[in-house]
């Protein structure tokens, strides 16, 4: 399981963590160089989720988040990262809701949904094909 804190810390870019209250609709940010802001009210998997994401528009040097396309490679960046696909297709075998799956795989509903979203199309068929043999 990838650890954002541990990728945190290990990085070598100087990247500081910041807790914050933010007056508006984010909950996290980043000026894409040195520093990452997060809402201090943020449950430990958003935490996760959040953290990851804006590593991710540091990683591919994205300075703003205006930008629709680098924010889609963030979150695709961020869904891949999070959730192995040993794991998916683990907790495809079994998980009978969306929220269930996210939860055992420690991401919120939204990065399963990019994850899923962002499949190869092979991907996409084999857990249609497990998903299929789990229902007969």
């Amino acid at each position: 399981m990838h650890h954002p804190w541990r990728e945190l810390r290990e990085r070598g870019d100087g990247v500081v963590l910041h807790r914050t209250k933010f007056n508006d609709n984010r909950i996290a940010a980043t000026n894409g160089n040195n520093a990452i802001w997060i809402d201090a009210d943020l449950l430990q998997v958003e935490r996760r989720c959040a953290i990851q994401h804006e590593q991710a528009h540091i990683d591919l040097g994205h300075t703003s988040c205006d930008d629709p396309k680098e924010e889609q490679a963030a979150r695709r960046l961020t869904a891949k990262k999070l959730i192995d696909w040993d794991d998916l297709v683990d907790v495809f075998r079994w998980a009978h809701t969306a929220h269930e799956a996210a939860d055992e795989l420690w991401v919120t509903p939204e990065v399963l949904e990019d994850r899923l979203r962002f499949l190869h199309h092979r991907e996409k068929a084999l857990l249609a094909t497990i998903g299929a043999a789990r229902h007969s």
